[in-house]
């Protein structure tokens, strides 16, 4: 019953990240042609790097243990993302939870 709610989390802290990402471009400069650059380029940058190198499905995903060094870097960037935007408690939570489903991903061999 929890492994599926743990892919469940993942999923969605991989939305989350994306969001968090977005959420600090947006938020970075005052003039609207960086805003959209960033808001709209750091989310796509990091949703063709989760696609190219760790999602299960790529031809050319990372083995661990260099997935598993990937994947903490794109969650901490995303963490730094919303502690630079000024939401310092929802990067602590994001990373904490992020850390724990890294954890339970690796226990329960997902």
């Amino acid at each position: 019953m929890l492994k599926p709610l743990n892919l469940a989390l993942r999923f969605l802290l991989e939305i989350c990240l994306l969001i968090a990402l977005g959420y600090w471009g947006f938020s970075t400069q005052s003039e609207i042609v960086p805003k959209i650059l960033l808001g709209i380029g750091a989310p796509l940058i990091a949703a063709i790097v989760w696609g190219v190198l760790l999602a299960p499905a790529s031809n050319r995903r990372l083995a661990d243990p260099l997935r598993l060094l990937a994947e903490i870097v794109i969650f901490a960037v995303g963490a730094l993302a919303l502690a630079a935007a000024g939401q310092p408690r929802l990067a602590v939570i994001f990373a904490v939870v992020a850390l724990v489903n890294m954890i339970l991903l690796r226990v329960w061999h997902q």
